[in-house]
């Protein structure tokens, strides 16, 4: 079985006094991106001509995102589905923490792209600060969890 080392890392890191939601986040952050050369944006500086690109996984997608987000993917992440985007273009990308959004936005710095940032703790972070998340052009409270060990991050939603 292949583990993932960062993210082994962090889970050891938060264990001792363990917490969930946005405490638990905001304290795991900081070990998360060690190592990326990354500009964060916070939620709050997100303006409507930014380009926002989700790159979780479909099944992630499909249960809610940020508004006007533009799917790429993270297994399946091709330069491709950036070819009717200028490089100057002004991009944010997320995921579920920054983690994966990290990593396609490293490969968009090396194709030449150069207005690129990660959203600060991803659509957990987005969601857990009341910021609104969409499914079908409709709000919601759903956010896919990703895992149960990553869902301890998202604050509770009541259902929809």
């Amino acid at each position: 079985m292949k583990i993932n080392l960062k993210f082994f890392s962090v889970f050891l890191s938060i264990l001792p006094g363990f917490s969930c939601g946005q405490n638990a986040l905001e304290n795991v952050l900081p070990e998360l991106y060690k190592g990326f050369q990354v500009e964060q944006i916070q939620p709050e500086a997100l303006k409507p001509n930014f380009i926002l690109l989700d790159t979780r996984e479909n099944e992630e997608f499909e249960v809610s995102h940020l508004e006007n987000a533009i799917f790429v993917g993270y297994n399946n992440f091709s330069l491709d589905s950036l070819k009717n985007f200028s490089k100057t273009d002004t991009f944010v990308v997320y995921c579920s923490v920054g983690y994966r959004s990290s990593k396609i936005i490293e490969k968009m710095k090396n194709a030449g792209f150069k207005n690129v940032s990660n959203l600060y703790g991803g659509i957990f972070y987005w969601s857990n600060k009341g910021f609104p998340v969409f499914r079908n052009g409709k709000k919601t409270k759903k956010v896919h969890p990703y895992n149960k060990f990553w869902a301890k991050f998202l604050n509770e939603k009541t259902p929809d």
